[in-house]
């Protein structure tokens, strides 16, 4: 069913953070930004997910996980740390997988179905771990089981994957224009022609750049 995508529940509202952000979360959709976690991916890859840890403070930058979660998590991840690794590498994946996915669709190409079939996976297992819970003055909304599992940061990733997808804003899915960027974003610009990830990024670069090639022109 087509509808809004998963970008920030009530919950991820109400944290207070302890810890200063990590990661640079311009994506406007967290699926897409937890492909960015994958830096200079065409050019030469830098891993931002490099310990378990990691992975957990990204859930904190992105509003998933309180720091209460985020602390729990920590002390298990030291208590088993052969765990923690294999959800780290799981998260991996995972990611490959949302951005397999997208690039395919941004690029007017076949989705792969190994891609496609992992993203699918982990949005079972998340919906298996999803709860309707009432809420004050009313109504009710979803929520996750809270029982500490290393792999429950991945849940709200892959839910947003599932949502973006199957709403109409996936046509607004788009790559930083940048060759050597190609950041995923959510153009929700007025006239949906945004260019670049991150105009104090790659735009302000590429308007020096242009602006140096006007300079040279004129002084040939």
């Amino acid at each position: 069913m087509k509808g809004e995508p998963l970008t920030e529940t009530k919950e991820a509202r109400k944290i207070v953070r302890r810890r200063p952000p990590r990661f640079d979360l311009i994506a406007g959709n967290v699926c897409l930004d937890f492909v960015n976690t994958l830096d200079d991916r065409h050019i030469k890859p830098k891993e931002l997910l490099e310990s378990y840890v990691d992975l957990v403070r990204f859930g904190e930058d992105a509003g998933l996980l309180d720091s209460r979660q985020v602390d729990r998590l920590y002390e298990r991840s030291r208590a088993h740390p052969e765990q923690a690794q294999e959800v780290l590498i799981w998260g991996r994946e995972l990611r490959e997988a949302i951005h397999d996915v997208f690039w395919a669709i941004m690029n007017k190409r076949p989705v792969p179905p190994a891609a496609l079939a992992r993203l699918n996976a982990d949005v079972q297992t998340a919906a298996g771990h999803m709860r309707l819970v009432a809420v004050k003055g009313g109504g009710f909304e979803w929520s996750y089981d809270d029982q500490g599992e290393f792999d429950s940061v991945l849940w709200p990733i892959a839910r947003a994957a599932a949502d973006l997808l199957a709403s109409d804003q996936l046509q607004y899915a788009r790559a930083c224009f940048s060759k050597t960027c190609e950041w995923f974003f959510l153009d929700t610009s007025k006239n949906h022609q945004r260019r670049w990830c991150d105009m104090t990024r790659c735009g302000n670069r590429a308007k020096v750049q242009r602006f140096y090639a006007r300079q040279k022109e004129g002084n040939s």
